[in-house]
């Protein structure tokens, strides 16, 4: 009987361990951010020399538990981003009436889209709910004919929740972010009249 406890007590132990290895692993989301299709018509075909950059200084994004050393770390990485984003800026050029290039050319306007925040915080708790919050920064700079127009995008998302957010819960709440970071950007009527000028 008592062998049989024993072995009891250390399945349970392993089922134990095994739940906090899976609470304590990393995240590396796959997000698939969108532009709206409402954006503000502006060009006429004018060719817009376009660059994306990554201004983290990390993939991390943060902690689930919001402890610093936690290894629950919440990453997008750079490489699986970033054409997305390129992809999306493209998207919402087209929309807009213009046809972006990576090429650059004498006189031509150019747009430099860099993300230069992209964090998960945990929040001021509440009774009985935590909170994450989430926040992304996009940096555009338009140059034309010797005009330079710069505009700092921010999307902010407070979240909270009973059970910590699974991997689908955030990947979800970050693709939303993104998502709405790029239609802040490009619902921005100063970029357009500044590019097709």
């Amino acid at each position: 009987m008592r062998i049989a406890t024993i072995a009891k007590q250390a399945s349970g132990l392993a089922a134990a361990l095994l739940l906090a290895g899976c609470a304590q692993s990393p995240q590396y989301l796959a997000v698939s951010p969108t532009v709206s299709s409402n954006l503000p018509q502006a060009g006429s075909g004018q060719a817009v020399t376009l660059t994306t950059a990554d201004g983290r200084e990390s993939d991390v994004l943060g902690t689930r538990s919001g402890k610093q050393m936690s290894t629950d770390t919440i990453s997008v990485p750079a490489h699986t981003l970033m054409p997305k984003l390129q992809q999306q800026a493209e998207a919402a050029l087209r929309q807009m009436g213009f046809e972006p290039t990576s090429q650059e050319a004498q006189g031509r306007p150019s747009l430099t889209l860099t993300l230069t925040q992209l964090s998960y915080q945990k929040g001021e708790a509440q009774a009985m709910l935590d909170k994450a919050v989430l926040v992304a920064k996009l940096k555009a700079v338009v140059e034309n004919q010797g005009s330079v127009y710069t505009g700092i995008y921010t999307a902010k998302r407070e979240q909270s929740y009973a059970l910590t957010p699974n991997y689908e819960e955030n990947n979800q709440m970050v693709t939303e972010l993104l998502s709405n970071a790029l239609n802040r950007t490009f619902g921005d009527p100063q970029i357009g009249q500044l590019l097709a000028r």
